[in-house]
């Protein structure tokens, strides 16, 4: 075990310790109730961050720090903000939908976390995951150029498409993120967001594995 190991480890212990003591899994939730916003954007800056760092941990051997590291932890904290809203806006809906008898099994709340991850993740979330993977693109080029000027053509021309479509938004999407934000939906609100931003790391390791033995490429979790 390295050191950036036991930094690492520490660093979930931390979240572990504040979901597990009861007095500080309390001021946590009342905190992230108060500033929704506010707390999914940290949960998601630092989760996620650190979903990154361990699938390099795992590519690399080592913890190596990615050029713009903020900037990137900046990125997931935008779109823990984003995850925030849409959590409630496809819930409500599915639960909206299911009321109108526009959707099956009313009163299930199974069918309701279902239907509410379905259609989130086949509409929201394959533009999140563009939306990262070209911010993450951005930052990689502002780096190589050491600040000069790039274009959103020149990103369009440079992305892999066929790991976006193929990988990320036809095999991701359905087999990972349908069924594990179901289970997320399950939870009371208050963890959702916590949860869904700790899957982050979950599949920052399955994308790390998966990409072992392959030509070097930046990791990103979408």
């Amino acid at each position: 075990m390295k050191r950036g190991d036991i930094y690492w480890a520490t660093g979930l212990l931390v979240w572990v310790v504040i979901l597990i003591v009861p007095g500080l899994r309390s001021a946590f939730i009342a905190v992230t109730d108060a500033h929704p916003y506010a707390g999914g954007f940290v949960k998601f800056a630092i989760l996620a961050t650190m979903g990154d760092l361990l699938g390099i941990r795992i590519l690399k051997g080592d913890y190596v720090i990615p050029k713009g590291l903020f900037y990137r932890a900046v990125v997931w904290g935008i779109i823990g903000i984003m995850v925030t809203l849409v959590f409630t806006v496809y819930m409500g809906g599915a639960a909206s939908a299911q009321e109108s008898a526009r959707l099956p099994f009313k009163g299930s709340n199974l069918a309701q976390a279902f239907f509410g991850s379905t259609v989130m993740n086949l509409t929201f979330g394959p533009m999140m995951m563009a939306f990262h993977r070209f911010t993450d693109m951005y930052i990689d080029a502002k780096h190589e150029k050491n600040g000069g000027k790039v274009t959103i053509g020149e990103l369009v021309d440079k992305n892999d498409w066929h790991s976006l479509v193929e990988f990320s938004w036809l095999k991701t999407c359905p087999f990972f993120w349908i069924p594990a934000h179901t289970i997320v939906f399950l939870l009371p609100y208050q963890y959702r967001v916590l949860i869904s931003a700790f899957l982050s790391i979950a599949l920052g390791f399955l994308l790390a594995i998966a990409k072992k033995g392959k030509p070097a490429q930046s990791l990103s979790v979408t």
